[in-house]
């Protein structure tokens, strides 16, 4: 079986695969001040609960984009699984799986990289990703079929966090659908203006990227807010929270 980590600025998403299946999903609050040692008795109590033990893990492959934490999860994995995980970058990715026309491939995060492999390998090409987590990142792959680059923002909670700090007369609500545009009250105002207005802002965005590239495509929502913001996007067709971890899947088949 292979164990794929998916390690967030917020979130840390775990999958355990049995050949092509996701046989089990775990997500959990990242910590960036954990060391290996924390990383791994994080992941043990996880796994054994499904009766998985380290002698039936067959590998491991990360995404990180903690810069933090990634020698940690990479000496947590070694240790736990007996042999050096696959860390998820455009080059260990490769030309085949991951073409791209950016400018300097080494900065493309890790997680964008898996979610565009995985989106093509699923969707076809061309295909845009919306990834909803700290950042709402938006993932371009042309008719190509080579990662044309895309657009990062502040994500849902992100800008949510940003409000409730700044203005002392607001509190935290939960984020989620008001059902009405108009807030008939304090909470379904600001619900209305951070949740669509992540709707619109996707939209907006992704009708200009089609606008630029002179065709539509394929628009494949994932991360932990995918949802609740997809049903109330126009563009959005798809919606695939296992995405990432699929991408890392991939990657660690071509490559092991």
């Amino acid at each position: 079986m292979l164990l794929a980590i998916d390690a967030g600025n917020t979130q840390t998403v775990i999958g355990v695969y049995d050949g092509e299946e996701l046989r089990h999903m775990w997500r959990i609050a990242t910590n960036k001040n954990h060391t290996s040692d924390e990383l791994r008795l994080k992941l043990m109590p996880l796994l054994s609960s499904e009766g998985i033990g380290a002698d039936g893990l067959g590998g491991a492959a990360l995404a990180s984009v903690v810069p933090q934490l990634t020698h940690g999860w990479r000496s947590a994995l070694r240790k736990l699984v007996g042999a050096d995980p696959l860390v998820c970058t455009a080059d260990s990715a490769g030309e085949e799986l991951f073409p791209t026309t950016y400018a300097n491939p080494a900065e493309i995060g890790a997680d964008r990289v898996a979610d565009a492999v995985a989106a093509r390998a699923l969707y076809g090409q061309p295909v845009v990703v919306v990834d909803f987590g700290t950042a709402t990142n938006i993932e371009v792959v042309d008719r190509d079929g080579a990662f044309a680059g895309g657009v990062i923002a502040p994500g849902v909670e992100t800008s949510a966090s940003a409000l409730f700090s700044h203005a002392n007369r607001l509190s935290a609500i939960e984020l989620e659908d008001p059902h009405t545009a108009i807030g008939g009250n304090t909470a379904q105002a600001i619900q209305a203006g951070i949740v669509y207005g992540e709707a619109d802002r996707v939209d907006g965005l992704v009708r200009r990227i089609f606008d630029q590239l002179g065709y539509e495509a394929p628009v494949v929502a994932t991360g932990g807010l995918a949802s609740r913001v997809a049903p109330l996007s126009r563009t959005i067709t798809h919606v695939n929270k296992e995405l990432t971890l699929e991408g890392l899947r991939r990657i660690y088949e071509a490559r092991g």
